[in-house]
């Protein structure tokens, strides 16, 4: 049952809505005055708050900054029997879901109450969602070398400064581009991610800035490129080592300027773009074998953050074991496994070529494959398994 605050000096009114809205099933708590209204709002969890504007000792102005203050994710309906448009601006730019006028409409004041719920529902579901991403791209670790890539981080990620991620492939480069973006001023922008290798050469572009319908042979309809998708946020451009020469171009075009131009188009379009780059190549060689321009190495290259491989950092296996553990036996939906110490030897003895990326495989196969406990014979028999041999 969702749960209202009517904060009103008038009697009169706080009983009749009260009676309205408990007839609509809503558990309904009076505040005479803003002071009392806050003190309430403070002790107890409400889907939505009603206040007057005008009364004694606090109007409703001040309420809605002080509810504002203690949470910005509750609806205020904001009410008033002299409003006029400069108040209902005010009161909306300083955070209320909405403003209405006394007399009441009833059931214009039902469909608000509605609507405001329904947008506090969708505001908890996003943060949910949100943590739930952040929890799927947390760092995992407590090494020295991935406390200075998680400093980096920290210090980075406030800033503008375009940053340049390498590392070995499966090093957790994209975690690094996710957590700069979720600790930047951009987290509520969106976070554009585009894998340059996995995209062939003549499509590049198309891909980054976007097309004009009738540009090219299959261009049968207008296209937004990730530039524009990702206004106001952050491009991602991962296995930047392995783009085009004449797309290079138009990036450094890009980031010199703000702008970007679809294929197929003259118009020069403006976008505000973080771009954060990565990249598993030696770039320097590529320049010195004319495969990547220098001056976009510059330009991409302000901050440097380096990945260490998994084998640098062997003391952090302990932790993601526990990690991967938990977070793969939640997905299959089984009791978490006891990883034994001669487990955890013999994972650390461990090559890992493929970094965490090949981890977390080996870590679900042993999940799946032994019984309640994963010991070092378990490891010994499923890690490196030869094509056939796997027996149960």
């Amino acid at each position: 049952m969702a749960k209202i605050l009517v904060i009103d000096d008038e009697k009169a009114i706080r009983n009749t809505l009260k009676d309205v809205l408990e007839y609509e099933k809503y558990e309904v708590d009076l505040a005479e005055d803003g002071l009392s209204g806050i003190e309430l709002f403070s002790s107890n969890n409400y889907d939505i708050v009603l206040c007057d504007i005008k009364m004694q000792k606090m109007d409703g102005i001040e309420v809605l900054q002080k509810i504002m203050e203690i949470s910005t994710m509750i609806p205020v309906v904001m009410i008033s029997g002299h409003g006029n448009i400069d108040t209902a601006v005010d009161a909306i730019k300083k955070g209320a879901y909405d403003f209405l006028e006394k007399p009441l409409d009833l059931n214009r004041l039902l469909i608000t109450i509605r609507n405001a719920m329904d947008k506090s529902t969708l505001i908890t579901q996003t943060q949910v969602l949100r943590n739930k991403v952040s929890k799927m791209y947390e760092i995992v670790g407590e090494s020295e070398a991935i406390r200075k890539v998680r400093d980096m981080i920290d210090r980075v990620a406030p800033t503008e400064a375009r940053v340049l991620i390498t590392g070995a492939n499966g090093t957790g480069k994209e975690l690094v581009a996710h957590q700069i973006h979720e600790k930047s001023n951009r987290a509520k922008g969106p976070f554009v991610e585009v894998n340059c290798a996995a995209i062939p050469s003549e499509l590049i572009e198309s891909e980054l800035f976007g097309h004009e319908k009738g540009s090219f042979t299959s261009a049968i309809k207008q296209r937004i490129g990730k530039f524009e998708q990702a206004d106001g946020g952050t491009l991602f451009l991962d296995e930047i080592g392995d783009m085009s020469l004449s797309a290079q171009a138009k990036v450094l075009r890009a980031l010199q300027e703000n702008k970007i131009t679809r294929v197929g188009s003259d118009k020069d379009i403006q976008v505000n773009v973080r771009v954060v780059t990565a990249t598993n190549k030696n770039i320097k060689k590529e320049i010195e074998t004319n495969n990547f321009r220098e001056d976009l190495y510059h330009r991409l290259s302000v901050i440097l953050i380096h990945v260490p491989t998994l084998n640098e950092r062997s003391d952090d296996i302990p932790l993601l074991a526990d990690h991967f553990n938990t977070l793969i036996c939640k997905e299959y939906g089984m009791s978490k496994k006891t990883i034994k110490n001669d487990a955890i030897e013999e994972l650390q003895k461990i090559q890992w070529t493929g970094n965490i990326r090949e981890f977390r495989n080996v870590l679900e196969r042993l999940i799946i494959l032994c019984k309640d406990e994963i010991t070092g014979a378990d490891v010994l028999a499923y890690a490196r398994p030869v094509s056939g041999n796997i027996s149960i």
